[in-house]
């Protein structure tokens, strides 16, 4: 437990480090947006005088250095501020979006975690079958394309074609749970494809990897059956290459969102993001961000303990 303790407080240290540069980067970017949001806002018929009474209400015409460290030192007291273009709190405005998109994410691992592990276990299991190579093939070919081809090709088939489910994934909290599932199955099943490959393949290669040892080799010589092999002896040795890919698909499908969130118009951080953009809305805009490599930087934390405490001989290396 020291030693996992002594690593947590290490990738802490690291990942605070990390979200300060990143912070920073985040800031940078924001303020190289092109157009002014005063103007955006007040019309281009604006006088120069409202334009500079606005930026005054604003605090937009403090200098970048200033601004980046109270957005800074606020942020960190849990006050996200207002929204610049309807002046409501962000932690009531993120607070909706956000739950949206880790149900979103949620439901897609529900899927995703064991049709990758199932696939990859059989995968390995039947090596170089025509099992292996046609599930290799589907696999690659659907992280080949672009999460916004995949999500129009289902848009097309299922919602168009076959009217099975809703183009538009439009949720609320006045809806059942089923219903919230309903309407969220098309972008799940675009997340679910778009990131099984790595998952399954990962599996597979780890497997793969552990049946040349030696004690599977003693296994086999006792008459052992194959799929025995794999999940008593195989399988539980290759969880830290597993844990960690799954988790930083994970990662995946709370921070890469954003193209399928537009695709189907659903009310998360992403599509909450592309529109301040468009906006300008600054501090929504900054707090999107900080929120997506917040949670990039947590899950791989977590993937590097996880794994650790999954391999003993990782926990005392001496």
């Amino acid at each position: 437990m020291l030693q996992i303790g002594k690593l947590v407080a290490q990738r802490l240290a690291l990942g605070l480090l990390t979200l300060f540069v990143i912070s920073l980067i985040i800031f940078l970017c924001v303020e190289m947006l092109p157009g002014n949001f005063s103007e955006a806002i007040l019309g281009q018929a604006a006088t120069p005088e409202t334009v500079a009474a606005f930026n005054r209400e604003l605090g937009l015409d403090l200098p970048p250095h200033e601004r980046y460290f109270t957005w800074l030192f606020n942020m960190l007291q849990g006050d996200f501020g207002r929204s610049l273009a309807n002046k409501r709190e962000l932690s009531e405005l993120l607070g909706f979006r956000l739950q949206n998109t880790f149900f979103l994410a949620g439901m897609s691992a529900v899927i995703a975690i064991p049709l990758a592990v199932t696939l990859g276990v059989l995968a390995a299991l039947y090596r170089d079958s025509f099992y292996d190579k046609a599930v290799n093939v589907v696999t690659l070919s659907s992280i080949s394309f672009p999460e916004f081809f995949v999500a129009y090709i289902l848009i097309i088939v299922l919602a168009q074609n076959l009217g099975w489910f809703p183009a538009i994934s439009n949720i609320n909290d006045e809806l059942g749970f089923w219903e919230k599932v309903y309407r969220t199955a098309l972008p799940a099943m675009t997340l679910t494809l778009v990131c099984v490959a790595h998952m399954m393949r990962m599996t597979r290669a780890a497997i793969i990897n552990l049946l040349a040892s030696p004690y599977i080799e003693m296994a086999r010589l006792k008459g052992l059956k194959p799929g025995r092999i794999i999940l008593k002896h195989a399988l539980p040795n290759a969880l830290a290459p597993i844990i960690n890919v799954v988790v930083l698909n994970m990662a995946y499908l709370v921070v890469g969102v954003v193209l399928v969130e537009v695709v189907f118009v659903y009310p998360g951080l992403g599509q909450l993001f592309v529109d301040s953009v468009r906006s300008r809305d600054i501090p929504v805009v900054q707090a999107c961000s900080l929120i997506f490599a917040m949670t990039y930087v947590l899950l791989n934390l977590l993937a590097d303990v996880l794994s650790i405490m999954s391999n003993p001989r990782l926990m005392h290396p001496w």
